[in-house]
């Protein structure tokens, strides 16, 4: 969760990962509108991590945004994480090439999408792939340029990174929390914003419960 006014983060709260989406998302509002001393009546505009990611996580974070955003009258901006991630990594790491945020999809995937220069100009959609096939699949499109990967996903498979890209890749660590980067966009594009029954999870690949199904189908 974060808080931000003009441009300024008041308060970026990180949650606690042993607890539920459910269980920690009420208390993790309130601590971040009481760090940043900005009462729930103050907020004009709301932003929400639409996905890619979790299926689970998205789901409730969604909900709860939904609900705050029916009972409070507000907007929702929804955000890509990919395009977070991107934003944060041209802002951190000063570079004006290629960037390429990679979340862990599990099951050995990674959600990522290749930028070049600034997240107006993605290079290839988004996708969902073992991180091997997506380094081949892009390799036409590296041209032998630099590459700054982004993302907890880049952290998990740095080494498949570095035996493919060696030196010309670069790997940012830690990996951004997206509330406040979340926040940024929706501050820059309320344009974007949509009411709350509009919001679609960018999904990226089919939920695990439908691929379930497929197979359970054969």
């Amino acid at each position: 969760m974060a808080v931000l006014r003009d441009g300024e983060t008041l308060s970026e709260i990180t949650g606690d990962a042993s607890l539920t989406h459910g269980q920690r998302l009420p208390s993790d509002l309130g601590r971040a509108l009481d760090t940043a001393g900005v009462a729930l009546d103050d907020v004009r505009l709301l932003a929400v991590v639409a996905g890619p990611g979790s299926f689970t996580g998205l789901r409730v974070g969604i909900a709860a945004i939904q609900g705050l955003a029916f009972s409070r009258g507000l907007a929702v901006v929804p955000v890509s994480a990919l395009e977070a991630i991107g934003r944060h990594a041209f802002r951190h790491s000063g570079e004006t090439g290629l960037v390429a945020p990679w979340i862990d999809a599990q099951r050995g995937e990674v959600f990522a999408i290749l930028y070049d220069g600034s997240v107006e100009r993605p290079l290839t959609s988004a996708s969902s792939a073992q991180p091997q096939a997506t380094l081949d699949s892009w390799a036409d499109l590296f041209d032998s340029r630099p590459v700054v990967f982004a993302g907890d996903g880049a952290m998990r498979y740095k080494d498949a990174i570095a035996r493919t890209m060696g030196a010309r890749a670069t790997v940012l660590e830690p990996s951004p929390a997206l509330a406040a980067e979340a926040a940024r966009i929706a501050a820059r594009h309320p344009d974007r914003a949509v009411a709350p029954h509009a919001i679609v999870p960018i999904y990226v690949r089919r939920p695990d419960a439908e691929l379930a199904r497929g197979r359970a189908g054969r």
